[in-house]
């Protein structure tokens, strides 16, 4: 085996950590693309597992430098495979792309005003300020945005949102809503 940096023979047999040291910084770049070309999920983490085997065994391999090659390359192989087993067995992942997401959650307003009446909802809404109305209407019934509200109704966004919470805790106060709206 020759010194990674030198390429020259060591002057006397290596053991214990510095063995280790130059047969990991030989062979360490080549596991990794071994196992980076096989597909294997993680091969940083593999490659450390490949040398954690090699390392209480290093002293039992025998051939030179090419057993230790075929050692370490089999110990390499035999984590590809165990990690190609483990991802056949896990369910695919793929990555949540939010516009494909078509679940859509219906507002506690929009379900309240779907349980009664037109005509009831009108009578509720009679019972609140012209721009409570206006506003609850064009939100709720005309499905506008704050933004959109405030436009038409010429006021600022602000203020929308203002007459809309004012008004949803006034149609809450009214004995006739708080069997639809009760929790």
């Amino acid at each position: 085996m020759t010194d990674a940096q030198t390429d020259e023979a060591p002057d006397q047999p290596l053991s214990g950590t510095a063995a280790f040291s130059l047969v990991y910084k030989t062979y360490a770049s080549q596991v990794l693309g071994y196992l980076t070309a096989r597909g294997v999920e993680d091969p940083e983490a593999a490659m450390q597992e490949v040398f954690l085997s090699v390392l209480p065994r290093l002293h039992t391999v025998h051939g030179g430098e090419s057993g230790l090659r075929t050692f370490i390359f089999s110990v390499a192989h035999a984590r590809m495979v165990d990690d190609h087993r483990r991802q056949s067995r896990s369910p695919v992942k793929l990555p949540f792309e939010p516009e494909l997401d078509q679940r859509v959650d219906t507002s506690a307003e929009k379900e309240a005003l779907q349980r009664i009446s037109p005509q009831e909802v009108l009578t509720l809404l009679d019972g609140l300020p012209q721009d409570q109305r206006d506003v609850l209407s064009l939100r709720l019934v005309g499905g506008l945005t704050v933004e959109q509200t405030a436009e038409t109704m010429e006021k600022s966004a602000g203020s929308v949102k203002q007459l809309q919470r004012r008004a949803l805790l006034k149609l809450r106060e009214l004995a006739a809503v708080k069997e639809y709206l009760a929790p």
